[in-house]
């Protein structure tokens, strides 16, 4: 596909009125080599745990995103900020979620003071959209948005050419108006105007697969280099999916998991992904081991993690259609693809996974159909998330690592490779600025930008093994976190810090805070001048 962007020579010439540079006439790297520039898309999977793809020593069928990391770099020590909220603020940003006014979750405007947790993109940054819509990219966006309800705050107010999705958070996959709290609105939006889905045969999954598909043939059609920003709501409850799908999973987990996380555990030493020095975490207390349930348990437990799986599944079946579709453009070989999940595998609504109103299951309703609502439970969070301890909301590995792929087959050349190096998803707006040799604003319509948080990853994507990007810090729900080199120190709301030494013991299990004090005391200062100067409650 010929790319309209010739002008990048003089970028700082046609950029629109209201987006000022920190460089004069720089000059793109791409336009004096006369190459094409990038197309970028961004996968966004919600609440899927750190070993759930295969890639990664899960059970779950992925191929698409297997062959993904297997003609590109497998990153082992990526992070996000937590929950969904934070996560896509500071990822569509570059900046930690305080920073984009997304401690929390998201509120109306008015409802709380601007600043930190105001609960909407704050005109203090800019999103990736916005940066790259600077300089000619066609940008669009499928899927979950969360970072702002009410206009002006939706994706086509922040850069995005096009949208379709849900503007705010977990619905029903089959029909949005219903499920719990069905009475209050989830809004749903095509561009700039509301939307109800009606189609027949509705699938959220495939939806945003489906509109996905269609932004990508825009951008062919306009002559463009394209950002397309793809976040599933898949696999975040309620469990809903094709009965199809949930079929293939149906027994697959009756080994329970106690013996599925022991199993993990020895793929993702085999392949390289953990350290076999790193024991595995201890099953959650409140887990009860799987051979106590009774066989009636049993099943139950394992057709709601066959419903997790195939709601994965389907999900990558999305994103095959994507690299399908990117084929036929032939624009596969110069599309810079990211991949990552917002937080860690999800611990909400009783151990063994139930609906919202604290039973097993919706009555006469079946289960993955739309007319259930049921979560997983700590119990399958627990293996989501082998071998590390916690869930989403902790800043402990367990709600923060991230499986994160890059596929860039004209610029990546060692194919299959496993990258060990911490980075953060703040480092993403950084690389994507970097590819694409743009200055990046200290003003944007009439507001002081902050500058970036993060670092380019380019070096890594170009096969340096380590570059100078050491520490990183969280706070979320009062749950906190500071991460330099090799130590983190990290506490739970409202508990006592500890401390590991995360290059001998990633899963957390061997608290250093006694004996390392004079180390710990160092960390924790520096936390504490980040949540000052960041505002962090």
């Amino acid at each position: 596909m010929k790319k309209s962007i010739h002008l990048l020579a003089v970028s700082a010439l046609v950029l629109p009125a209201q987006f000022s540079c920190t460089g004069g006439n720089k000059k793109h790297d791409q336009a004096e080599n006369n190459q094409e520039p990038p197309n970028i898309i961004i996968i966004l999977a919600d609440d899927m745990g750190y070993s759930d793809l295969g890639c990664y020593g899960g059970e779950i069928n992925t191929p698409n995103l297997d062959k993904l990391a297997a003609e590109g770099i497998l990153f082992t020590q990526f992070y996000n900020a937590a929950r969904c909220c934070p996560t896509r603020a500071s990822l569509l940003t570059g900046l930690y979620p305080h920073q984009a006014g997304m401690g929390g979750m998201v509120k109306k405007p008015g409802s709380r003071p601007e600043g930190a947790y105001q609960g909407y993109l704050s005109n203090k940054s800019v999103t990736i959209a916005e940066v790259l819509k600077s300089v000619d990219y066609y940008t669009a966006a499928s899927g979950k948005w969360h970072v702002g309800e009410e206009r002006p705050h939706w994706p086509v107010d922040r850069g995005f050419d096009n949208y379709y999705g849900l503007i705010s958070g977990a619905a029903n996959y089959f029909d949005i108006t219903k499920g719990k709290n069905a009475g209050v609105k989830r809004h749903f939006a095509i561009d700039s105007t509301e939307y109800l889905p009606e189609e027949e045969d509705f699938y959220l999954t495939d939806a945003f697969t489906e509109n996905a598909v269609k932004f990508l043939q825009n951008a062919e059609i306009n002559d463009k280099p394209f950002f397309l920003y793809l976040p599933y709501t898949a696999p975040h409850w309620p469990l809903h999916a094709r009965q199809e799908d949930i079929e293939k999973y149906k027994g697959k987990f009756m080994k329970g998991w106690d013996e599925l996380r022991d199993e993990r555990y020895d793929r993702m030493v085999r392949m390289g992904i953990i350290d076999k020095n790193w024991p595995l975490s201890d099953r959650d207390p409140k887990v009860m081991a799987w051979h106590e349930l009774s066989e009636e348990q049993k099943e139950k437990s394992d057709l709601l993690m066959a419903i997790y799986a195939a709601q994965v599944d389907r999900m990558d079946q999305g994103i095959g259609k994507v690299l399908s579709q990117l084929e036929a453009m032939n624009e596969s070989e110069n599309t810079l693809i990211f991949f990552l999940a917002d937080n860690g595998g999800c611990e909400e609504n009783a151990v063994l996974g139930s609906d919202f109103w604290g039973n097993f299951w919706d009555g006469d309703a079946v289960p993955g159909s739309g007319e259930s609502y049921h979560s997983y439970g700590a119990a399958w969070a627990n293996l989501s998330n082998a071998p590390f301890r916690q869930y989403k909301k902790r800043i402990h590995e367990g709600g923060i690592a991230t499986p994160f792929i890059v596929n860039w087959p004209n610029k990546i050349s060692a194919k299959s490779s496993i990258n060990h190096q911490p980075g953060h998803i703040i480092d993403i707006m950084a690389t994507i600025v970097d590819i694409t040799n743009i200055d990046y604003p200290k003003t944007f319509n009439e507001n002081e930008i902050i500058p970036l948080a993060g670092k380019s990853m380019l070096p890594l994507i170009e096969g340096e093994k380590q570059i100078d990007n050491d520490i990183f810090y969280w706070e979320h729900i009062g749950n906190r976190a500071v991460r330099q080199g090799d130590w983190k120190l990290v506490a739970k709301d409202g508990e006592p810090w500890e401390l590991y030494n995360l290059s001998q013991d990633r899963t957390e299990m061997n608290d250093l805070i006694e004996s390392e004090t004079e180390l710990a005391a160092e960390l924790k200062l520096a936390y504490e001048e980040w949540a000052e100067e960041l505002e962090v409650k």
